[in-house]
Parts: C-alpha cells; sequence; structure tokens
C-alpha cells in the first residue's frame, strides 16, 4: 500500500504474467482463470485500501481495452505521463487463457550479482588480520565491542585492533586465535 498505484499494478502485473506464460503450454491452462480472479481482486482490493475507496470504483478507474492477437482483451492499467518521454505503462491482464503448443519460455538473465559481504571479503584475503600473515584464517568474534573492554583490566591487543577497526569480527590466523582465547600475548607483537 505504500507504493505507488503504478508500482503496485505493475508487481501484481508481472506476478501474474511470469506464472501465465510458464503454464501455456499445458493443455488445461485454462484452469488458470481462478488465479486471474485472486490476483486482480487482490491488487483491486489494494489499491482501494490505499485510496480509501472501493473496488469497484478501482475497477473502474483503471479498467482498459488492449488489443491482442486474439481480439481486444480486457485489463486494469496505470500511466505515468512523462515530459519528453515515453509514458510508463502497468499492465495487469489482458493475457487470452488459451494452450500455446508453440510457447516458447523466456527466461530473463538473472540479476548481476552483488559485492560479498565486507566478512567473506576479508576471509577471501587469507591474511591474518592481527599478524598479517597469509595462512589458513578463522573469526574470532565478540558478542558487542562493549564486551572488549572489562572494567578495571587493560585491553589486549587483539581488543584494540577491534575496537579501532569498529568490529565484532577478527580474522586471525590458527596460532593467534589460539593466543586469544589463552590470554597470552604472541612473540611476534611484543617484539
Amino acid at each position: 500500500m505504500n507504493r505507488d498505484d503504478l508500482t503496485i499494478i505493475g508487481s501484481y502485473g508481472a506476478e501474474y504474467r511470469g506464472l501465465i506464460q510458464y503454464y501455456l503450454l499445458a493443455s488445461d491452462v485454462w484452469r488458470l482463470d481462478r488465479l486471474e480472479w485472486v490476483a486482480k481482486t487482490s491488487m483491486l482490493k489494494t489499491l482501494a485500501a490505499k485510496h480509501g475507496s472501493t473496488v469497484s470504483k478501482m475497477a473502474r478507474k483503471y479498467k482498459a481495452t488492449i488489443v491482442t492477437p486474439h481480439g481486444p482483451r480486457t485489463c486494469f492499467e496505470a500511466s505515468l505521463e512523462r515530459s519528453g518521454k515515453r509514458a510508463r505503462v502497468a499492465r495487469f491482464g489482458g493475457i487470452p487463457l488459451r494452450r500455446q503448443k508453440k510457447a516458447v519460455l523466456d527466461d530473463r538473465a538473472p540479476a548481476p550479482a552483488t559485492r560479498p559481504k565486507e566478512l567473506i571479503s576479508r576471509l577471501w584475503t587469507g591474511r591474518c588480520e592481527w599478524c598479517e600473515q597469509k595462512a589458513t584464517v578463522e573469526v574470532h568474534q565478540v558478542r558487542n565491542l562493549a564486551a572488549l573492554t572489562p572494567p578495571g583490566r587493560p585491553q589486549p591487543a587483539w581488543a584494540q585492533l577491534m575496537t579501532a577497526m569498529r568490529r565484532k569480527t577478527l580474522v586471525v590466523c590458527t596460532s593467534c586465535h589460539q593466543v586469544i582465547h589463552a590470554d597470552q600475548p604472541t612473540a611476534a607483537l611484543t617484539e
């Protein structure tokens, strides 16, 4: 309900269109008319609740007729006029529920991969963040940064590093991880 009408109709339309186009090869695709009714009613009720109106008023407002290869079809459409550009149009429905023996499933390319999380990229480097040696690494984690400074005790070097990095995790080699849990300073860091 928090989105604009164009986005609401577009998202309902995209989900419905994806399901229908997937099942167009089925001989009983006509049975999906119940799905169309449920999705259409849900969309119209969402729009009605957003505008404090009724379902029938929303249906009248967004009803449109489009021309398809199977003749004119009724659908629901919202458009946004933009200066100097084509209007943005979102559409729900207008797909005939007829079997298409030669339908082509047109799968879109997957979305581009996102950057890995920071912890994952820190692990991939394979470098201990405390002694900076290349080795097999493990992750030392504390509940929160406040737990690193108990009252009346000096903060160990690894805790100071975590505080300076402002991270609850520290990627360390196996020997440094054992030293952290044994609470003993390493020889390499005291030189």
